[in-house]
């Protein structure tokens, strides 16, 4: 995973509360196991919508996505989170998320970061005029017309992100005792 310590760029307003992941990412769409390609497919629906933000080059490209109350509800399917990363989507602001959504998120390097509405309203306003940073090392937002909020993520998800560290590579940090833990519990029952 890519380590998270700061993204900076155009974010994609989108002011919608309950954009549930069928809309993400439509169930056709989840015969792959793969990760590749499914950007493409990302917002699809809103995409065929004339003058939506996903063909707008204002936009193009965008690594943050805005949007406001309950981001990912509906279904636990994990490809929303696959679409948005291969988007190019590294953080989602947004009022507030499904659980299930903001830990698929989590584990594929997307930061899921939640503030209040007035703030989410004000980078909404800002976005076609003003890039956003996302920093987690500062532990805030910024918007380049001068604003910042500060975010309140859980601090184990936030040094994973940080740090590029998914539960593989979580899991290969205990290597050697979990190793050690195996030859012993083998040695136990010969």
């Amino acid at each position: 995973m890519t380590p998270f310590t700061r993204v900076c760029g155009r974010a994609y307003p989108l002011a919608l509360d309950n954009i549930d992941t069928d809309l993400i990412i439509p169930a056709e769409h989840l015969k792959t196991v793969t990760r590749a390609g499914l950007g493409r497919f990302a917002f699809e629906a809103l995409r065929a919508q004339p003058g939506n933000v996903f063909d707008d080059p204002h936009f193009a490209g965008a690594p943050i996505l805005l949007a406001l109350a309950n981001f990912g509800c509906g279904s636990s399917r994990e490809h929303a989170a696959w679409a948005l990363a291969d988007l190019g989507v590294r953080a989602v602001i947004a009022v507030s998320f499904s659980d299930i959504f903001a830990s698929n998120a989590f584990k594929n390097g997307i930061a899921a970061i939640s503030l209040d509405k007035a703030a989410v309203q004000s980078l909404i306003e800002a976005a076609p005029d003003h890039a956003i940073t996302v920093d987690l090392e500062q532990q805030l937002v910024r918007s380049a017309n001068g604003h910042f909020y500060p975010i309140h993520m859980d601090p184990f998800r936030r040094q994973c992100l940080l740090a590029g560290q998914d539960e593989i590579a979580l899991t290969l940090q205990s290597e050697a005792a979990i190793s050690a833990f195996e030859r012993a519990s083998e040695q136990a029952q010969a």
